[in-house]
């Protein structure tokens, strides 16, 4: 073999201007851009080198090797077209969707508004820890293509990785699905002659065309979709204010009307258990309430392989997450739990059956009760627009899951085709997946969006835990290089907070289904639903194991924090930082 390795046509050497000479070294590598694991010996010295064009990156399958890896060159490159204000708002635009303006709806209904209230407040909080870890790494290493199974090759192990990013994939465009049906439940609060059908159609063919432009007009749609549920979910704050002292067209001061009639606790899964039903109706709305932000923090993450500053806008965007979380959703479950009663029979309609004109939202519900007129109409419609919003995000995030398994070699070689920095074949795959949203043809769309609730909830639990050990062990290789201290954004609490984290979405992940097993509950469907992610998870994940012959967990001092650092820190000493605000308005987008 020659004594340079040679890639799409370029041998990797040492950089122009290098004295160091090359020493010979046999390692095994999983290539960017490789159709599947293959072994490659490569007698070259190991080092970062920089090309002008766009590089990737080598990865031991063994975990050997301690040198800063290669650099290589592949033909396969989405580009940095998103800005800072694209950045804050697809970090937050990406979780408010049908989860909070709908999901709560049927969390109001089966446990009541205490539960509802206090499980949002405990998600929101795994979700900031989730958002800080994820931060943490993703500002270390903004590399392109960046992506939680990429961090978890490199970190913790390759077959992890491969589960980890199918799942990522799979529960991504579940998520597209989710929020296409979840928009035809509420298109049924009308009495519309346009079939559900056409709607699921003209949703679905927009995300696409959406997605498949330039990324920058991905960046430009998202922002203006998620700026009008802000909007949306600040006057419906403001206006849950105003009823709960009164000030509606009935001067119905409603208070905490509804905690005392019908009660702060429903007793779950059927009534008369007590405080034991009054607990588990806390811990299935805690597993329920995830949905809402289910994945979305990932996007972050998938967004700063696309953005033109990252290490100046992942931290921002990390460390603003919480005033997010606080204002959008822990005050809007606490204006839910206000403004509708959990026994609301048009709410449990819509949870029960979809039935039409029953109001899929408690939003809706809540405005209509109140007797202001028209509003609700107005609310629902802006609903269906931050639906539309989160299956834009979603397949987004899903297609550039998928275009990151292609170019470590973990799917067909097809997905990295991208066209004007996007890459096409990854979005209308995804888009192909998210199909599965007819289903609410046959089976009604409250039923579906309630299949596609618990699978991608776990999907997404399960994603949350694999990433957490693969940021403590980031976090080990870190300490053991003596570079912890160095790193350019540290979260506050590590690594304790995660370990907390950790925990929490390992019970969940384990119970999620309990009420199946209380007599006469057991459903099949609901059985799978609830835990068919689990086996699928691990099924990918020893078969690839067996498949490769990875090691269980790359030792702490092969684990590979050099690569990409080089460009990285060019980057970040190339960016001149934002630009000076104009206005008011761009002071606050910035």
């Amino acid at each position: 073999m020659s004594k340079y390795a040679t890639y799409h046509g370029q041998d990797v050497f040492n950089s122009p201007g290098s004295t160091s000479q090359p020493q010979p070294i046999n390692k095994m590598f999983w290539f960017k851009n490789s159709d599947a694991v293959s072994e490659l010996e490569v007698d070259a010295e190991l080092q970062d080198i920089h090309h002008e064009s766009d590089i990737g990156t080598q990865v031991p399958v063994d975990g050997s090797g301690v040198e800063p890896r290669g650099r290589i060159l592949y033909t396969f490159q989405t580009h940095r077209g998103l800005k800072s204000r694209h950045i804050q708002l697809i970090a937050l635009g990406g979780s408010i969707g049908t989860g909070l303006f709908v999901g709560t709806g049927t969390t109001l209904s089966l446990a009541g508004p205490a539960p509802l209230f206090m499980s949002f407040i405990v998600i929101s909080a795994i979700v900031w820890i989730v958002v800080q870890s994820l931060a943490e790494m993703t500002t270390y290493l903004p590399v392109e293509g960046a992506s939680v199974p990429l961090f978890v090759h490199r970190f913790f192990e390759p077959s992890l990785a491969f589960a980890a990013g199918w799942n990522y994939w799979y529960s991504y465009a579940m998520l597209v699905a989710a929020e296409i049906s979840a928009a035809s439940v509420v298109i049924d609060y009308w009495d519309n002659p346009v079939p559900i059908a056409a709607w699921i159609t003209i949703i679905l063919v927009t995300v696409v065309l959406l997605n498949i432009f330039a990324v920058r007009i991905y960046g430009e749609s998202e922002f203006w979709f998620a700026s009008i549920k802000i909007i949306a979910i600040l006057g419906l704050t403001i206006l849950g204010i105003v009823l709960f002292f009164g000030g509606g067209p009935n001067h119905d001061r409603l208070g905490f009307r509804y905690w005392k009639d019908p009660g702060a606790f429903n007793s779950y899964p059927k009534p008369g258990l007590g405080t034991t039903g009054k607990f588990l109706a806390f811990w299935t709305s805690l597993i329920r309430s995830g949905f809402a932000f289910i994945l979305s923090p990932e996007t972050i993450t998938i967004a700063a392989g696309e953005s033109e500053a990252p290490r100046r806008d992942i931290p921002k965007a990390s460390k603003q997450f919480i005033y997010r979380l606080i204002v959008f959703y822990v005050l809007g479950t606490l204006v839910v739990s206000v403004i509708v009663a959990s026994n609301d029979p048009d709410l449990l309609q819509a949870v029960s059956s979809g039935n039409k004109n029953a109001g899929a939202s408690p939003f809706v519900i809540g405005i209509k009760r109140a007797g202001i007129q028209g509003l609700d109409h107005v609310v629902n419609a802006v609903i269906i627009t931050s639906a539309w919003s989160a299956a834009n995000s979603f397949l987004y995030a899903g297609s550039r899951s998928l275009f990151s398994l292609a170019m470590t070699g973990q799917a067909p070689k097809i997905f990295t085709k991208c066209s004007n920095g996007v890459p096409y074949v990854a979005v209308f795959a995804t888009a192909l997946l998210g199909s599965l949203a007819y289903l609410s043809i046959s089976s009604g769309s409250a039923t579906v969006f309630a299949w596609f609730l618990n699978l991608t909830t776990i999907g997404g639990y399960v994603a949350w835990v694999v990433m957490f050990m693969t940021y403590l062990r980031f976090r080990k290789a870190l300490a053991y290089n003596h570079m912890l201290s160095s790193i350019p954004f540290k979260s506050p609490g590590q690594p304790y907070t995660s370990y907390f984290a950790m925990i929490v979405l390992i019970l969940l992940c384990l119970t999620n289904g309990f009420q199946v097993f209380f007599p006469g509950n057991f459903s099949a469907a609901s059985f799978l639903a609830a835990y068919i992610t689990l086996p699928l998870f691990f099924a990918l994940y020893l078969g690839h194991k067996m498949w490769a012959r990875t090691p269980w967990v790359r030792s702490v001092e092969t684990v590979d924090i050099w690569s990409g650092i080089s460009e990285a820190n060019r980057q970040e000493e190339e960016d001149m930082g934002p630009s000076e605000p104009r206005n008011l308005l761009e002071r606050i987008w910035s």
